[in-house]
């Protein structure tokens, strides 16, 4: 849905469940051309024309929190609508099946297979810019397939699970390397997500959530 289709910007609810740096995500999606808002609101987050999962801590304070706002029912209701969901940082982390954390295992939102597991890399946490290697079709990094993206995590899915049989298209995955391999960003249907935070990426992460708003 575009604003010249529509006549107006799509609207973006970033989902405020008590996690940080929703603010920038926020000006980050306006910027980048949504009619965005931060709201807590179960209406809202299942109406806009996209939601916004931001993440910050750890995957079990997330997932937590998450269920205490009724997150997991909201994105399970969008997707289960074919209705757009970005996850960023922790908020792409709570989707798979679980997450490693001092040893004990939690159960993540299960929207994909696998355990989020601690990087195997000589300093943690990685925190700074790093470049991505994109899926050749993904949408989300038209155009910035050479930029670099702000990450700062110890965690992260370094495995891809998911078979996908026709006529469901092929997930789009983009990986990058701190130490281990991990995924940066994955494009599945209506869920996309990112590692990185694409609000404190620059040119470079306002062009990618362009590139998202596009495909509401």
């Amino acid at each position: 849905m575009s604003e010249g289709a529509e006549g107006r910007r799509p609207t973006v609810a970033v989902f405020d469940y008590g996690s940080g740096n929703v603010h920038s995500a926020v000006k980050a999606l306006i910027r980048a051309g949504a009619d965005a808002q931060l709201t807590g609101d179960r209406a809202a987050a299942l109406e806009a024309d996209g939601l916004v999962v931001p993440g910050v801590g750890a995957f079990a304070a997330v997932r937590e929190a998450l269920a205490a706002h009724r997150g997991d029912e909201i994105i399970e209701r969008r997707l289960a609508g074919g209705r757009p969901v970005l996850g960023i940082c922790v908020g792409m982390q709570v989707l798979f099946e679980g997450g490693v954390e001092r040893g004990a295992e939690v159960e993540g939102l299960g929207e994909w297979p696998g355990i989020v597991t601690e990087l195997d890399a000589p300093v943690l946490p990685h925190m700074g810019w790093n470049t991505v290697e994109p899926d050749p079709g993904s949408v989300l990094f038209r155009g910035i397939e050479h930029e670099r993206f702000y990450f700062v995590h110890s965690f992260a899915a370094q495995t891809w699970e998911l078979e996908v049989m026709p006529p469901f298209p092929e997930p789009h995955l983009t990986w990058a390397e701190h130490g281990s391999r991990f995924l940066a960003a994955v494009e599945n249907g209506p869920l996309s997500a990112t590692q990185f935070h694409p609000e404190k990426s620059g040119e470079a992460g306002i062009q990618l959530l362009r590139n998202w708003i596009s495909t509401l």
